[in-house]
């Protein structure tokens, strides 16, 4: 039995790990408001880099803004998941973890809520940001813009929250998260995509129930993949 298989006969509640993990997270965040800042400006500079490209009122603005959208939220989501292990990288944290009583995949769910949260609350700011600077009508939209930012938000922090982690531990991480997460999540942000431009279009999102079908495979399989291989990294 390996030292980490050991430190973990005395299990704590899986529930119970996971609020925990949740908890600490949120409760960091709140105090040092760095992962939150950080993300949020960054989306911030992205739609106002991009709507220099566009004219007033231009046609292309509709046809591309769920593209737009959602390259803000990926720029600055990586942005929060590289940060997100900071504190258990210093001070051999991890290890720290990987003693623990608790299920790793608990860890690995309660950093991926946390992770969600974060970018929940930087995509309720970015989209009036985005329906000011482009003059674009969200109002209509918002209501069916919440199923597909939610299923595309899941599967693409799920993915990001395992990586996060692969990458924490080596020496180019900021460089490797990006390389490790943005071709795994490419399904996951094609099918984001395709719904949030269904929904921005004010049409019914069973037109795109294949995406739909897609994105929720996706998001089971990331945190499915997530919760047991958690548990290895921590080890390795």
């Amino acid at each position: 039995m390996s030292v980490a298989a050991a430190g973990r006969t005395a299990r704590v509640s899986f529930g119970g790990a996971m609020l925990a993990v949740m908890r600490k997270d949120l409760a960091l965040e709140w105090r040092t408001r760095e992962i939150f800042s950080a993300t949020v400006v960054f989306a911030a500079l992205v739609l106002l880099t991009i709507n220099f490209s566009f004219d007033p009122g231009q046609r292309a603005v509709e046809q591309m803004a769920s593209g737009i959208l959602w390259v803000a939220f990926v720029f600055a989501g990586m942005l929060g998941l590289g940060r997100s292990f900071v504190a258990e990288r210093e001070n051999a944290c991890l290890d720290a973890l990987a003693l623990s009583p608790a299920d790793p995949g608990a860890i690995f769910l309660g950093k991926a809520v946390a992770n969600l949260i974060f970018l929940a609350v930087t995509e309720a700011i970015v989209l009036p940001l985005f329906a000011v600077l482009f003059n674009f009508p969200m109002g209509r939209a918002f209501p069916g813009l919440v199923l597909p930012l939610a299923l595309g938000s899941v599967g693409f922090v799920g993915a990001g929250t395992l990586f996060a982690a692969i990458s924490t531990q080596t020496r180019m991480r900021e460089v490797m998260l990006p390389l490790l997460l943005l071709p795994v999540s490419v399904p996951v942000l094609i099918a984001s995509v395709r719904l949030t431009g269904t929904a921005l279009a004010g049409r019914a999102l069973a037109e795109s129930l294949p995406w739909m079908g897609l994105l929720v495979l996706c998001d089971a399989l990331f945190l499915v993949a997530g919760t047991l291989l958690f548990g290895h990294l921590l080890e390795d």
